[in-house]
């Protein structure tokens, strides 16, 4: 085989494991693990773990460590609503961001966290899963941390 054409099949080669890796995550040995964030107030190690959404590799915040907003819109969620923002609260999450594991297109839900002094909805949500998984962000998708709604 000449140098020219061995040069040719390694490209070949190299350009289909590429497309596979790419079409085929499984085979990548990625665990789909977001990128975790830092925050203050997190709980790790065993009481993580009974957690819903722990696993996900995100830090556990309590509850009533966030902001006094987000405890009203939990109990709105448990409740059903009825949600300030009706046309944006209850809907599906798409997850563009990937910060959060990837499941499938309608497995997460969002809730719009009242931020005071706002015009609009602000940057605050819940996202729910449908393992019951709890996520909150301060910044609008940029970070998430797993929500313990126990405590």
């Amino acid at each position: 085989m000449t140098p020219a054409r061995r040069l040719t099949v390694a490209l070949l080669g190299l350009i289909a494991l590429v497309v596979v890796g790419y079409f085929v995550p499984g085979l990548t040995g990625s665990d789909d693990t977001p990128p975790s964030a830092t925050t203050s107030g997190v709980t790790s190690g065993a009481a993580a773990g009974a957690v819903p959404g722990a696993s996900s590799g995100l830090p556990v915040e309590e509850l009533s460590d966030l902001p006094a907003q987000a405890r009203t819109t939990w109990e709105l969620v448990e409740k059903g609503g009825p949600f300030p923002y009706p046309r944006n609260d209850g809907v599906e999450f798409r997850n563009r961001e990937e910060r959060l594991p990837r499941k499938s297109r309608d497995y997460y839900r969002e809730y719009t966290v009242p931020t005071p002094g706002s015009d609009d909805r602000g940057a605050r949500r819940l996202v729910t899963g449908s393992a019951d998984e709890v996520y909150y962000t301060g910044d609008h998708y940029a970070s998430f941390v797993v929500v313990d709604v126990t405590r």
